[in-house]
């Protein structure tokens, strides 16, 4: 699907859709976006301005550059190097949910016993946060459209590091079940508000690039938490996880305050000014409402990515969550640490893919370019296709298997847990930065919508792996795993194949219930709030 902006479009981008002092009473109503076609025709490209309005014109002809597109200016506002700095700030504060959501992995036998429980119900405890993990994105997305990215990220930064505090001090399972969720809720807006700031600052043809070192952070966490847990429970107290947690939130905070500007073009608030106080508070709390993000789910497409993101966040879970409890008993392993060990097998992997993940989605999308003669967003697809639909499944059933029937001893089992890891890095970069393609100015609500189903597979992977390995063993749940991902790779062809006639046929359903023609619309635009 791709949403844009032409000369003659009339459509409206997610930072011109402001109350208008001079309109009627439309104005003041709720209206829908006008989303006119990307593929009409071959010679025009699509928008991709993730918080500004878009320009759909033809390639232009400078030699220099023929991958630039107009209205590209909008993202020199800040030097290279200024960029470079706001994703490394951006990508370390992205690490520290994922990390803590299985620092603890590797403690779970200890946390279970001082609190008097078992190591499912302490792994029902991270399958909660999950949840809201996945909640987050959907309250934090909209916000950040409306209040901007900076605001939110030290908000949230704030909180975070008084959670974490309060976590490592917790007294009681019940204690520590709370501040758990709450951290969780709190520091996934940084994965969130750094991805929709990657689509503020950095060209579509070159967000994948930059994606893919921001999706580093949030990818090493999970891989290496558990290892850093293991060498912390080896040698001290599972209480000293949350207090490197505490210094890491700290850490991180100082870095937004001093480090990152507001990177969003328009603030959906300051479309508000010229409305009176009591239409300014209902339209804001009509903007913020998570309900809307969930919208974006009528586009299958859309609903069709998230699909497969959630395949890879159930897999990447699926395969961390019991190493411990797994690979102990088959190799005879006897500490926190030697289990921990395994952890850094997809760890590399995924520092690894970092360097080529976000590259090959976009050199992907520039060979597209040179083929087609313009840009759409199904492109970012391809690059993810091979990885999802056959690397990663292969990797996922050598694995299972091996240690099911305990063939190859440790070697195969770590091969396979690192070329998985560089898959996924070959795999995330084009889905979250086709959710800031696909529909210009509204780049944050796709990405949480997205993140919100992808967190919920986390949380269902992290509460019933144990159960089902325990049941039918490790070889058939993997089995399991590689069929989600391969039907998931399905869905991602689908949408390749028809993604922008499904878009087609809701807009024209938006178009007929339109009470004013499209210049119309472009001339007294109204307060885009449902979508």
């Amino acid at each position: 699907m791709s949403a844009s902006k032409g000369p003659q479009s009339g459509s409206l981008s997610a930072g011109d859709t402001a109350g208008h002092p001079d309109s009627n009473d439309d104005t003041d109503k709720i209206q829908l976006e006008t989303i006119k076609p990307a593929r009409e025709e071959a010679l025009f490209r699509s928008g991709s301005h993730v918080s500004g309005p878009d320009a759909l014109e033809p390639p232009p002809r400078d030699p220099r550059d023929q991958y630039r597109e107009a209205g590209d200016e909008v993202y020199e506002r800040l030097s290279r190097r200024r960029k470079i700095l706001v994703v490394a700030v951006l990508s370390f504060c992205a690490l520290q949910s994922p990390i803590s959501s299985t620092s603890v992995l590797a403690a779970t036998p200890e946390v279970a016993k001082e609190y008097g429980t078992t190591g499912s119900i302490i792994n029902i405890s991270n399958a909660a946060y999950m949840v809201f993990m996945g909640l987050s994105p959907i309250v934090w997305g909209p916000m950040s459209q409306v209040f901007g990215r900076r605001l939110v990220t030290l908000v949230t930064a704030v909180a975070f590091l008084a959670l974490s505090i309060g976590t490592a001090l917790a007294p009681n399972l019940a204690v520590f079940f709370v501040f758990r969720a709450i951290t969780a809720f709190e520091g996934t807006a940084f994965i969130l508000i750094g991805a929709a700031s990657i689509g503020d600052i950095y060209r579509p043809t070159e967000r994948g690039t930059a994606m893919g070192w921001f999706m580093s952070g949030t990818l090493i966490g999970p891989a290496f938490g558990p290892f850093l847990g293991g060498i912390i429970v080896t040698y001290s107290s599972w209480r000293s996880i949350f207090w490197l947690q505490t210094a890491l939130a700290g850490t991180g905070l100082i870095g937004v305050f001093f480090l990152v500007p507001e990177t969003i073009h328009h603030k959906k608030i300051d479309v508000l000014a010229n409305h009176g106080r009591k239409d300014r508070i209902h339209a804001i709390f009509r903007m913020i409402n998570p309900l809307r993000v969930l919208r974006w789910y009528r586009y299958l497409n859309l609903l069709l990515v998230a699909g497969a993101s959630s395949a890879l966040v159930w897999n990447m879970y699926s395969l961390l969550t019991p190493i411990r409890y797994v690979l102990n008993p088959r190799f005879d392993l006897e500490t926190p640490l030697l289990s921990g060990l395994f952890y850094l097998a997809p760890g590399c992997g995924y520092l690894l893919g970092t360097f080529g993940g976000g590259r090959w989605a976009d050199w992907t999308v520039k060979r597209w370019i040179r083929k087609r003669g313009s840009r759409v967003p199904e492109d970012r697809l391809r690059s993810a296709l091979p990885f999802v639909g056959i690397v990663i499944p292969g990797c996922v059933l050598v694995y299972g298997w091996s240690v099911d029937q305990a063939k190859g001893g440790i070697p195969l089992p770590v091969i396979a847990l690192f070329l998985q890891g560089v898959a996924q890095l070959f795999a995330f970069p084009s889905l979250n930065t086709y959710c800031l393609d696909v529909v210009p100015g509204q780049g944050a609500d796709v990405a949480a919508a997205n993140f919100f189903l992808r967190y919920l597979a986390g949380c269902l992977a992290s509460a019933v792996v144990l159960p089902i390995i325990q049941a039918v063993g490790v070889g058939w749940f993997s089995t399991i795993s590689a069929g989600l991902m391969v039907v998931s790779a399905g869905g991602m062809m689908l949408a390749i194949r028809r993604g922008d006639s499904w878009t087609r046929t809701l807009e024209v359903g938006q178009h007929a219930v339109s009470k004013k023609p499209p210049r119309a619309q472009e001339q007294h635009p109204s307060v885009d709030v449902e979508r």
